[in-house]
């Protein structure tokens, strides 16, 4: 790797040491590139949409405690988990999502937190 903030202590005394150093710092930017490149590609499987509902699934029971979360990579895959809050207990969901969607049946406020995770990209 280069350190650019160090100067070489002699210069180019030559046209051919000045190619031999473009070249060295061609070199250099094609491997940075490849790395960026490599970089750019694993990044697309990380969380990087998130979307949050609250909701009161059940009128007897007071206040928006029970959620649906979607965590969705740049692909819009990923998983949205459920928690049914309920005075007995806890209930948890989770479901796949690929590309927006599930094989498994999606309520209404799974398809909102899946929606709002998406909706991020476009607000960048």
């Amino acid at each position: 790797m280069f350190n650019f903030s160090k100067k070489d202590k002699k210069a180019p005394k030559n046209f051919k040491e000045v190619l031999a150093l473009l070249k060295k710092l061609e070199d250099g930017f094609d491997n940075i590139s490849q790395e960026l490149e490599k970089i750019k590609e694993d990044n697309k499987l990380s969380i990087k949409k998130v979307g949050i509902v609250r909701f009161n699934p059940f009128a007897e029971v007071g206040g928006d405690q029970s959620f649906s979360i979607a965590l969705l990579d740049g692909e819009d895959s990923g998983i949205v988990i459920t928690s049914h809050y309920i005075r007995e207990g806890n209930r948890v969901y989770g479901k796949p999502i690929k590309k927006g969607s599930s094989n498994y049946s999606l309520s209404a406020e799974e398809k909102e937190a899946i929606n709002k995770a998406k909706s991020i990209e476009n607000e960048r």
